[in-house]
């Protein structure tokens, strides 16, 4: 078995390091079993230090000249060799206890891909209770988290990967379009909750109330319009870091 582990990462100077020794650690959930693996970082047309440093930690780096979430996830598991993809955002930190609780579901034989309930390095109480109802929705509903991923190759591939006409929401997207996908081959996605991913908080300090509500409020009147554009999508894509 061969596990590839894609980062997509703009601008993340500041984290990648961390993310890439975290992942490094827990990838012995993997080689505990025998399992091969590979880290590919796709640098998404950063303008900082971002692939020196991932190349430095001995990551295989790709480049994406155009600054969308979805498609440098795509270009970076383009380049992959694994059987299975696992998608880790730059500012998140799996730990061992979570690439072992994927492998056990791909041992299992009856997972085609999934997902981790998260947990923030930060934030105040309305953020965690936004994150606690984040992750009901998800086991719920079976929607993926965006900052970890993990899918069977050639199901990804099947379906098409990340849709390219969104700027956001396009981990719910390959949700909804995986999961026929799996009911016919008699597999489920599953949505990991024993050892919660870390991750960043940083977003509660970089914009204010007023952006974050702005932003939830056009995301409620025009859901389609808002993750169909790259400016309205502003916290992803303004390079605030």
């Amino acid at each position: 078995m061969r596990i590839s582990v894609v980062i997509p990462a703009f601008n993340e100077e500041k984290l990648i390091a961390a993310t890439l020794g975290a992942i490094g650690e827990a990838l012995d959930g993997f080689r505990r079993r025998g399992w091969e693996s590979e880290v590919v970082v796709c640098d998404n047309n950063s303008t900082d230090r971002t692939a020196e440093i991932a190349r430095q930690s001995g990551a295989k780096v790709v480049f994406e000249p155009i600054n969308q979430i979805g498609r440098a996830r795509n270009t970076g598991a383009a380049a992959a060799t694994g059987e299975w993809l696992v998608f880790v955002d730059a500012d998140s930190r799996p730990t061992a206890a979570l690439f072992d609780a994927v492998a056990r579901a791909i041992e299992s034989g009856r997972v085609l891909g999934g997902g981790s309930t998260v947990r923030l390095d930060g934030g105040g109480l309305a953020l965690r209770l936004m994150t606690g109802l984040w992750n009901c929705t998800s086991r719920c509903l079976r929607w993926m988290a965006g900052s970890f991923i993990f899918v069977e190759r050639a199901a990804f591939e099947r379906v098409g990967g990340f849709n390219l006409a969104l700027f956001a929401a396009e981990e719910i997207d390959l949700s909804k379009r995986l999961k026929p996908l799996a009911r016919k081959s008699g597999r489920r996605l599953a949505i990991l909750h024993s050892a919660p991913l870390l991750t960043s908080a940083r977003k509660a300090s970089l914009y204010s109330t007023r952006e974050i509500l702005g932003f939830a409020l056009r995301g409620l009147i025009r859901p389609q319009a808002t993750v169909q554009s790259r400016e309205a999508c502003m916290p992803w894509y303004d390079g605030r870091r």
